[in-house]
């Protein structure tokens, strides 16, 4: 069983700084993760993963050192449960919005008497069909756990979601969370970013790491000045995306009929 996120973070001398992985090809995974990057997150809620193409990335990049966390779409408890018997040890839970929806996430990941996970360890990768020595009673310290703070409402209720036992660590989503303050597309206004600096710090207060998505440099710098442990700063897909563009700039003659490559927001 290797180490957990927090176990690397809390080794690190400096913060983590990771990217997306959101294609869905273990092919890309592993590229990726020969990076030198500190850490991936492989996405299922806004990507086309699968617990099938989820498994095959995460046996794409085991042989790198670098850190994975993975997000299911939703905080799920049988979601939850699949992910983990998977052999994903870091999860990112989207959307929680309170400490009653942080609980559960922590319930979903724990066995019982201290939770509610299902116990399949003998047709578990996460074991290695039981071929790790008191697995059930350890897995508790194989597992990390981050929530994912993107709402108003999670914002307000930061200081309860943190002290809840069992989150390991928040997430700053400011997309969505600019979103739920009526200010979509617009991550980088200054509400925007105060309430991701107040969520920084409460975390710090807490004794918690906190991290933040932010494709923006300068803005990743601002964050990280301000107390963010670790960050992403990028994403496979966009990568390619803006890379693609680029190429089609330099050797692509514009036209009048060349089509508009269409929006180019940051996630």
């Amino acid at each position: 069983m290797s180490r957990t996120f927090y176990s690397a973070l809390g080794e690190a001398d400096r913060p983590l700084a990771g990217m997306w992985v959101c294609s869905g090809s273990p092919l890309v995974a592993e590229i990726c993760a020969g990076s030198g990057l500190d850490w991936l997150l492989i996405d299922a809620e806004h990507s086309p993963n699968g617990l099938e193409s989820i498994l095959a990335q995460l046996q794409a990049v085991a042989g790198y050192p670098v850190q994975v966390m993975v997000r299911p779409p939703v905080n799920d408890t049988v979601l939850i449960k699949q992910y983990l018997d998977l052999g994903a040890q870091n999860l990112l839970i989207p959307m929680v919005n309170s400490a009653a929806e942080a609980e559960d996430a922590v319930a979903a990941v724990r066995y019982p008497p201290l939770g509610v996970r299902g116990v399949g360890s003998a047709l578990a990768r996460a074991s290695r069909w039981n071929r790790i020595p008191d697995y059930l009673a350890r897995a508790s310290e194989t597992i990390s756990l981050t929530v994912q703070i993107e709402s108003e409402a999670a914002a307000s209720a930061v200081e309860e979601i943190l002290a809840v036992d069992g989150v390991d660590g928040i997430f700053l989503g400011p997309s969505d969370l600019a979103a739920s303050m009526g200010l979509l597309g617009q991550q980088e206004d200054p509400l925007v970013r105060a309430a991701v600096e107040h969520c920084l710090a409460a975390a710090r207060a807490a004794g918690k790491p906190a991290g933040v998505n932010a494709f923006n440099e300068a803005t990743a710098r601002a964050y990280l000045d301000a107390g963010a442990s670790f960050v992403l700063v990028s994403a496979d897909v966009a990568m390619l995306a803006r890379g693609s563009e680029q190429l089609a700039a330099t050797f692509v003659p514009k036209t009048e009929e060349t089509p508009d490559a269409g929006p180019r927001g940051s996630y």
